[in-house]
């Protein structure tokens, strides 16, 4: 999970410290998706891209860039420019400076790029291009990527071939999921970017008004002329240009919408295998084919992201500040769609498919990691609301077993960003079945917002911290609500459903003085942290909170923790509890209150040769 940003200045003039300092605090925005080194690419002057990559965070990168040896002009001043940066979490070699990105074509640096995603046929690429000449200097598999587009420019049938030509003809040979910013000395001012599985913005900043909310699609065997581009739609009335001059225009290209929106808050989201391409100033959109049904545009979107949003605050980290928003997510969740007072439940973004919903002979949640858990701990809830029988699967897991899904199948597909490559696929996979497609996201404008048939918006506020917190607890708000909403007319279940209505009212405050724990709870993590091994264990609906607090330690701590249901304790766990293991058991006052305390008196019965109880008991009333 890398980190990507760019920027592009047409015609604004800026120093090259002033880009370098954008480059640096786009990386920063996004450090936290990637944390073993860092790069950049930026034009020296002289037709040459410099390359800056130095292992570690960004702030070791910012260092490197305003090094006494550095002998670069930092206060020359340039009117066009494009420089692109990349943080990196290792997943093909070892975190070096040779192993970042941007990765290179050759020493001469004709082609540099830089990627998220994974390439899986990179093996079979790098064999082909080493026996024709092409030397490798890194382990990952991105450093294919600039060597094909260097082999396919070496060998071109035409000078005249196009930026834009030669990465369509790149992507083709590649398998995975990628998200793609080209950069070349021989398309100066260029910049090519293009996404397969791996989500990518793109931020629009100019003085002059937008005139179209949208950007049309050019295909192959149309013309590759710009049919439509941004600039040309700008509204030129205000200009102070003649009518020949180019306005003045910046891109920001990012992976993240957190990176763009201190620059700008109109973004384009781009659909898998669209190829965008700025050359000039001019920004045009295009894919090799149409497929039937594709919508021939982009939408010039509006963010409604706040900078203080994803501003850490007074928080050490912004996992913490997420922890602590999360009275107020709930909130925002639950904001107009519950009318606790009416005792009624509306989701706007469902309400159109309620009745074929209804007639389906099952409900699938599909989802990765925690969304995988958020569909675990609804299940039960959902069953007894719906009256529907209730899968739970992990994306992965569903698209290995060729699952077999029906017309009459309701799918639910959920992601914090809504750019999750398994689900997605998984997503891709149900739509050919002609099952409904539900998407529970947190972010407008994903991947999966746009390809379902309908779907809920969590409302969550932007996540920053990789290990998911508020957006856990909305997606589980928001299934309890669709489920409330599917029971609305069902008179048996009407005192089950003003039951957990009133104790969404209450939830808000709940979370809160559970909050005000916070030192305790500390305490006894600074404890815990010192053994090398957890268990987290529950049953019923608690099941799914000790399979994500179970992954949130390992995300947090890199402890090994596993969540394991109080009930099969007896069928193999049981062997691993002695008095050097600590143990969590999560119990509720409900109907598995006694089994769960049968289940710790089996636990704290193989520690009576213990010095000090490790197994903490913690019991909500």
């Amino acid at each position: 999970m890398c980190g990507i940003f760019a920027y592009l200045n047409y015609r604004v003039p800026r120093t090259r410290k002033e880009i370098f300092t954008t480059l640096v605090k786009g990386l920063q925005r996004l450090e936290y998706r990637g944390y073993d080194s860092a790069g950049i690419a930026v034009d020296d002057g002289k037709s040459n891209i410099c390359l800056y990559k130095k292992k570690g965070k960004v702030k070791a990168l910012d260092e490197e860039l305003y090094h006494k040896d550095n002998k670069i002009d930092l206060e020359a001043e340039i009117d066009t420019h494009f420089g692109i940066a990349h943080t990196r979490w290792a997943t093909h070699g070892e975190p070096s400076a040779v192993n970042s990105h941007p990765q290179r074509s050759d020493k001469n640096n004709e082609f540099v790029v830089i990627h998220n995603g994974i390439i899986t046929n990179y093996k079979e690429l790098r064999k082909y291009l080493t026996d024709h000449g092409y030397e490798f200097e890194s382990e990952t598999d991105t450093e294919v990527i600039p060597k094909l587009i260097k082999y396919l420019y070496d060998n071109r049938e035409s000078d005249s071939v196009s930026f834009s030509t030669l990465v369509e003809l790149v992507i083709k040979q590649l398998e995975g999921s990628f998200a793609l910013v080209f950069k070349s000395v021989h398309f100066p001012g260029q910049a090519i970017v293009t996404r397969r599985g791996s989500p990518l913005l793109i931020g629009v900043r100019s003085q002059y008004k937008l005139s179209t909310e949208q950007i049309n699609i050019q295909y192959n065997g149309e013309t590759r002329g710009v049919s439509k581009n941004l600039i040309n739609s700008i509204d030129s009335s205000n200009a102070l240009h003649s009518v020949n001059d180019r306005m003045a225009v910046e891109f920001y290209f990012a992976s993240d919408a957190s990176a763009i929106i201190e620059h700008t808050n109109k973004v384009i989201y781009l659909e898998d295998d669209d190829i965008a391409a700025v050359a000039e100033g001019k920004l045009s959109l295009h894919r090799m084919n149409r497929s039937v049904g594709e919508d021939p545009v982009r939408v010039i979107q509006t963010l409604q992201m706040e900078l203080q949003q994803i501003m850490k605050g007074n928080f050490k980290a912004f996992m913490q500040k997420e922890i602590f928003e999360q009275p107020e997510s709930i909130f925002n969740t639950m904001r107009g769609r519950i009318c606790f007072d009416a005792k009624a439940v509306v989701l706007g973004g469902l309400k159109d498919h309620l009745k074929e919903i209804k007639r389906c002979r099952r409900l699938i949640i599909i989802g990765c990691g925690t969304s995988f858990h958020a569909g675990i701990a609804t299940r039960q809830v959902l069953e007894e609301l719906t009256e529907l029988p209730v899968m739970v699967e992990l994306a992965s897991d569903f698209l290995d077993r060729t699952t077999p899904v029906y017309r009459d199948d309701v799918c639910f597909f959920i992601s914090q960003s809504g750019e999750t490559a398994d689900t997605l696929m998984a997503l891709r996979y149900c739509k050919q079945k002609g099952a409904l497609t539900v998407g529970i996201t947190n972010t407008v404008g994903s991947s999966i917002s746009r390809e379902t048939d309908c779907g809920v918006h969590i409302n969550a506020g932007p996540e920053i911290g990789v290990a998911s917190t508020k957006a856990y607890t909305s997606q589980f708000v928001s299934l309890i609500m669709f489920g409330l909403m599917m029971s609305e007319d069902r008179l048996s279940l009407q005192p089950r459903r003003l039951e957990i209505i009133e104790s969404l009212r209450r939830l808000p405050e709940m979370i809160k003085e559970v909050l005000a724990l916070d030192d305790k709870i500390k305490s006894i993590a600074d404890e815990l942290f010192q053994q090398k091994s957890l268990l987290v264990m529950g049953r019923g609906y608690n099941y799914a909170t000790c399979l994500e607090g179970a992954l949130k330690i390992k995300e947090i701590t890199y402890m090994h923790s596993e969540g394991i249901l109080a009930g099969e304790l007896k069928h193999g766990p049981l062997a691993l509890i002695d008095y050097h293991m600590p143990v969590i058991m999560v119990i509720m006052r409900d109907a598995c209150y006694t089994k769960c305390h049968n289940a710790l008196q089996q636990v704290t019965a193989r520690q009576v040769d213990c010095p000090r109880n490790l197994a903490k008991s913690v019991t909500v009333e």
